[in-house]
C-alpha cells in the first residue's frame, strides 16, 4: 500500500504562513502608498495621459506634395498608398506594393511618377523596402513640409531603454516601455495626464523633438499616438476588480452545486489566496501592474481551481470507500493518491512557461514570471488551504454538535 502523506498535520502552520504572506503584501502596499511610489506599478493600460508608440528608424525618403486637391498617405501591409481627393484633382489611389518595387530606389521613381508628388532620396537606391516601416497612424496629409518615411537598418544597433528615459527625463512624469524584442527599437512612451496640461498634439511634437535631439533628427518613427482620459484609466481599473470579483462569485457557486457548501468556500479561499500572494510579489518586485497581469492572474484561478476540484472529487470518492475512517486520514489519503499527477502536470506547465520567461521580453516575461509564482502558490493552496478550511469546518461543526447534545445527554442521565 502506497505510504499516506501526513499533509493534515501542517494545515494549521501552512495557513499561519500564508498570512503573514499576505500581511506582508498588505504592508508593502501601504508603505509604497506612503512614500509616493503608488501601492502597484500602475502600467500604461490603467494611468492617464497621452501614450505614444515609437520605433527608432532613420529616414528613408522624404515627400512633399504641390499639387491640387489633397494627397494623404497610407500604410498597408506590405505596401503604401498615395491618396488624391477634393477639388481640381480627380480623386485615385495609387498603390505602391514593396513585391513590385523591392528598392528604394525603384520606389522613389514610382512616387515620382503621382503628379504633385516629389521625393528625396535620403538612402542607397538598393535599399530594400522591405525594411520601410509604417511612421504614423491615420492617413496624414501631404504637403509643403517634407513627410518622412522611415525603414529600419539590417543590424540596427539596439537602443537601451534607460537612454530614452534619460532624453526625456525634463518632460515630467514620463514612462517608457520596451516593445518587441531590442534589435525593434520600438518603446512605447506615457506621458501623464498632469504634464500634458491639456496641449495633446504639443507634446507629442516635444516628445518627438527630445529623442530627435538625443538620438539624431528624423530618426524618430511614430507609429501609433493616442490620448486616455483619467475616467477611462479608471473605469479599466475598476472593470478589472470587478471581473476578478465576479469569477470568485461563480467559481463559488459552481462548487457549491457540486460540491457541499464547505468545499465551495474552500476552493474560493484557495484561490483568493493565489490572487493575493501574485498580489503580495507584484506589490514587492514592483512588476508593472497592466491588463496582461490581470490576465496571469485570471490564468491562474483558472489552473488552481482544476486542480481543487480534481483533489475535491477524490475527497468525495474516498469517503465513500472509506466511510468509518476520520476527515483528515480521508484528507492525507485523496491528497496523497493525486499528488504525482499534480506534481507532474505543474511541473510539465512550468517547463512551458519557463521557456517563455526566458525567451521572451517586456510584458509577455512579466506575464511568465507571474504565471510561475501563481503556479506554485496554486499547487500550495489546493493542498493545505482549500483541504485545511474543509478539515477546520468539519471540526467546528462536530463542536457545534456536541454543545447542542450535551444538555440532552445530562437531562437523560437524570431522567
Amino acid at each position: 500500500m502506497k505510504k499516506i502523506i501526513p499533509f493534515s498535520k501542517y494545515f494549521v502552520p501552512t495557513t499561519i504562513g500564508s498570512s503573514i504572506v499576505i500581511l506582508f503584501g498588505i504592508i508593502g502596499y501601504i508603505i509604497f502608498t506612503t512614500t509616493g511610489a503608488g501601492g502597484f506599478n500602475m502600467g500604461i493600460d490603467f494611468q492617464a495621459g497621452l501614450i505614444q508608440e515609437i520605433q527608432f528608424a532613420p529616414s528613408a525618403l522624404s515627400l512633399t506634395y504641390t499639387g491640387a486637391g489633397n494627397a494623404s498617405i497610407e500604410f498597408n501591409q506590405n505596401a503604401l498608398a498615395i491618396v488624391l481627393s477634393g477639388s481640381g484633382v480627380e480623386e485615385a489611389t495609387h498603390r505602391f506594393s514593396y513585391a513590385q518595387y523591392a528598392t528604394v530606389g525603384d520606389l522613389s521613381t514610382a512616387l515620382e511618377g503621382v503628379s504633385g508628388i516629389h521625393v528625396s532620396q535620403l538612402v542607397a537606391a538598393n535599399t530594400p523596402t522591405g525594411t520601410v516601416i509604417e511612421s504614423t497612424q491615420g492617413s496624414p496629409q501631404l504637403g509643403s513640409t517634407p513627410f518622412p518615411i522611415h525603414y529600419l537598418p539590417a543590424g540596427a544597433e539596439p537602443i537601451g531603454i534607460e537612454r530614452v528615459r534619460e532624453s526625456l527625463s525634463t518632460l515630467g512624469t514620463v514612462s517608457v516601455q520596451v516593445l518587441g524584442e531590442p534589435a525593434d527599437r520600438r518603446f512605447m512612451i506615457r506621458m501623464d495626464d498632469k504634464d500634458v496640461d491639456g496641449k495633446d498634439q504639443d507634446t507629442r511634437q516635444t516628445i518627438i523633438r527630445n529623442l530627435e535631439e538625443n538620438f539624431g533628427q528624423g530618426g524618430v518613427a511614430v507609429t501609433s499616438a493616442r490620448y486616455v482620459e483619467s475616467r477611462f484609466s479608471q473605469q479599466l481599473a475598476s472593470q478589472a476588480g470587478i471581473l476578478i470579483t465576479l469569477t470568485l462569485l461563480l467559481i463559488l457557486g459552481y462548487a457549491a452545486i457540486r460540491f457541499k457548501l464547505q468545499f465551495a468556500i474552500g476552493a474560493v479561499l484557495a484561490i483568493a489566496h493565489d490572487a493575493l500572494v501574485m498580489v503580495a510579489f507584484i506589490v514587492w518586485s514592483r512588476m508593472e501592474f497592466n491588463t496582461t497581469t490581470i490576465a496571469a492572474i485570471l490564468t491562474i484561478l483558472g489552473y488552481s481551481i482544476n486542480d481543487t476540484i480534481v483533489i475535491f472529487d477524490r475527497i468525495r470518492e474516498t469517503r465513500r470507500i472509506y466511510p468509518e475512517d476520520p476527515l483528515p486520514l480521508i484528507l492525507d489519503r485523496s491528497i496523497t493518491e493525486t499528488l504525482s499527477r499534480t506534481v507532474i502536470t505543474t511541473l510539465t506547465t512550468m517547463l512551458a512557461v519557463l521557456s517563455l520567461y526566458i525567451f521572451t521580453t517586456g510584458s509577455m516575461k512579466d506575464f511568465a514570471l507571474a504565471l510561475l509564482v501563481g503556479m506554485i502558490s496554486g499547487v500550495y493552496s489546493t493542498i493545505f488551504i482549500a483541504s485545511g478550511f474543509v478539515m477546520f469546518w468539519e471540526v467546528q461543526t462536530k463542536k457545534k454538535t456536541k454543545q447542542k447534545t450535551a444538555p440532552v445527554k445530562v437531562a437523560l442521565a437524570k431522567a
